[in-house]
């Protein structure tokens, strides 16, 4: 997976025309670019998705200098307002897989009073590195028992992003969005960078600064091992990467 030819949504206005139908709807930002091209099955999954978007400034700066086409950022949390507010007007049916039942009960919380045309329904699964069979069927089985118009996923990546390709042939739903910390954010656990951040490229800034502990590793190293990679896209001359 190259950055060279990835081919994120144009815009976020390109979001009112995506088809009603099965969509895996994936996100990629400089960590997950990272981790993509160390672990195959995740860039399979990225690849492999329907709509990809750039929920990075440097992913969309450097399309913008790679490919020489203007996309714009759109981050998970846009996606998943952009959703509600459809299902809002359609009156349709939201699914949360992911995170614990307190973050859940958050989530259902607040969406009934933002989004009361909108019927919402979770589950949340085991917290383990690895799913057995019957986690996934269970998994499954409550998803298909609702068939969501969207269906989101907050389990963080790469593993949403795996599990809802391995899985996407079996779920009876529309659009899959694989939006991960969004969850948090919109539970109230976390918040988001303040506009000003967003709009200048800097919301990465402000999650590191909330949890340097955690979160230096990705974005201290992180960010200098992604414009490593982009150094090398820059001269490399390699046609079929």
């Amino acid at each position: 997976m190259r950055l060279k030819k990835i081919k994120p949504l144009r815009n976020r206005m390109a979001l009112r025309h995506l088809p009603n139908k099965k969509l895996l709807i994936t996100t990629i930002n400089a960590h997950s670019y990272n981790v993509s091209r160390k672990d195959a099955g995740f860039a399979r999954a990225l690849q492999k998705s329907d709509v990809l978007i750039a929920d990075g400034a440097s992913v969309v700066w450097s399309i913008q200098m790679l490919q020489k086409r203007k996309v714009q950022r759109i981050a998970g949390a846009d996606l998943f307002r952009f959703e509600m507010k459809r299902l809002q007007n359609i009156g349709g049916v939201s699914f949360f897989l992911g995170s614990s039942e307190s973050t859940l009960d958050k989530i259902r919380e607040r969406a009934a009073k933002e989004y009361p045309n909108v019927r919402i329904e979770t589950y949340s699964p085991p917290y383990k590195p690895d799913f057995s069979d019957d986690d996934n069927r269970e998994m499954i089985e409550a998803i298909n028992a609702v068939k969501p118009d969207v269906l989101f996923i907050g389990m963080t990546a790469p593993k949403q992003e795996k599990w809802a390709l391995k899985h996407m042939e079996y779920l009876d739903v529309k659009h899959i969005g694989c939006i991960g910390a969004v969850f948090d954010f919109y539970a109230g656990n976390k918040n988001r960078a303040p506009k000003w951040m967003q709009n200048a490229g800097l919301e990465w800034l402000h999650r590191f600064s909330s949890e340097p502990g955690r979160l230096w590793k990705r974005y201290l190293v992180g960010n200098a091992l992604f414009v490593s990679h982009l150094v090398g896209e820059t001269l490399s001359h390699d046609k079929d990467e």
